[in-house]
C-alpha cells in the first residue's frame, strides 16, 4: 500500500462529509455525529437511501468484476470512500493478482483507514491519492506513479457525480470526466453511478435541500443527463439503467423487491 506523502492530517468534525455520511448508511463506525445527523434526516425523507448506498457497492462489485474479467489489469477509483469489505482492490485482484489499483478522495480520513486497511496482493498493487476529484491534472499525475495510461484503465466514480455541479451554477462536472476520460487509453472503462430525481421527485428534492443546507453540493441528474457522461463511449448491456438492474445477481434481484432506488448506473468502453 503506497501514499500521497504530503495529505492533510486534519479532519473537519463541524460540518457533514458526504464519505462518512455514506459510511453510516452502510452500517459503519468512521463518522461523527454530524455526519449521522444528515445521515437521518436524508434518511427520514428518502427511506431508500441505506437500500441505495448498498446497491451503489454492489454494483461497483459486478463492474469491476465485469471490466476484470474482460482483460483490464489497472484501476482508479475517485470518490473511494471509507473501506469496506470486499472492496474494489478485493474484487479487481480476485478476478487478476496483478490488478493495480488506486484510490483518491478528498477526506483525511480516508486516508487514514486507507492507510491501515488497503493492502492488495502481492501480485498486484494498490494505492492511496490524497486528492480533489476537482483537480484533475494533480490527480492524474499521482496516479501515474502507479498506473500506466498508456494502457487501459478502468475509471471509477460511483455516486460521487452527484456531489459536482455544471456550469453555470458550479462545477463543469461534464468537463471534468472528458478531462479524465482523454487521459484514458482505449480499451479503458468509465463506471459511474448518479442519483436521479427521476424515479422518486419528491423525496429526492428533500434530500437534495439537505445537503445543501448542511454545505454539501448535490445534483441529482434525469436519465438524459446522465447519460450524457456516455457520450463518445460504447455503452456496455444493459446500458444506462436503474442500479440493481445492472446485470443483477441474486441479492439485487431480492432487492429489488424491497423497492426501486433512484440511482442510475452505465459501464462504458472507450474504443
Amino acid at each position: 500500500m503506497t501514499g500521497s506523502e504530503s495529505a492533510p492530517v486534519r479532519i473537519d468534525t463541524s460540518r457533514p462529509h458526504p464519505a462518512r455520511v455514506y459510511d453510516w448508511w452502510l452500517g459503519g463506525k468512521d463518522n461523527y455525529p454530524v455526519d449521522e445527523e444528515l445521515a437521518r434526516r436524508i434518511l427520514a425523507v428518502d427511506s431508500s437511501a441505506v437500500r441505495g448506498a448498498r446497491a451503489n457497492r454492489r454494483f461497483m462489485h459486478r463492474a469491476v468484476a465485469t471490466v476484470a474479467e474482460a482483460g483490464v489489469r489497472q484501476f482508479l477509483d475517485i470518490g473511494t470512500g471509507i473501506p469496506t469489505e470486499p472492496n474494489l482492490h478485493q474484487v479487481a485482484q480476485g478476478v487478476a493478482a496483478q490488478a493495480k489499483v488506486v484510490y483518491a478522495d478528498n477526506d483525511p480520513i480516508v486516508l487514514r483507514h486507507a492507510q491501515a486497511l488497503l493492502h492488495g496482493s502481492a501480485e498486484g498493487t494498490t494505492a492511496y491519492v490524497h486528492a480533489d476529484v476537482r483537480d484533475v491534472d494533480a490527480l492524474l499525475a499521482r496516479a501515474a506513479e502507479s498506473l500506466d495510461f498508456g494502457a487501459p484503465v478502468a475509471l471509477s466514480l460511483v455516486a460521487l457525480t452527484h456531489y459536482l455541479g455544471a456550469e453555470p451554477d458550479g462545477d463543469d462536472v461534464y468537463g471534468l470526466l472528458a478531462r479524465y476520460v482523454a487521459a484514458l487509453a482505449p480499451g479503458s472503462y468509465l463506471i459511474l453511478s448518479q442519483v436521479t430525481p427521476d424515479l422518486n421527485p419528491a423525496a429526492i428534492d428533500k434530500a437534495a435541500e439537505h445537503f445543501r443546507r448542511s454545505g454539501t453540493s448535490f445534483h441529482p441528474r434525469s436519465l438524459p443527463e446522465f447519460s450524457r457522461f456516455f457520450d463518445g463511449l460504447e455503452l456496455l448491456g444493459p446500458g444506462v439503467i436503474p442500479v440493481s438492474g445492472w446485470r443483477p445477481g441474486p441479492e439485487d434481484v431480492a432487492a429489488q423487491a424491497e423497492g426501486i432506488v433512484p440511482v442510475y448506473a452505465g459501464v462504458a468502453r472507450k474504443a
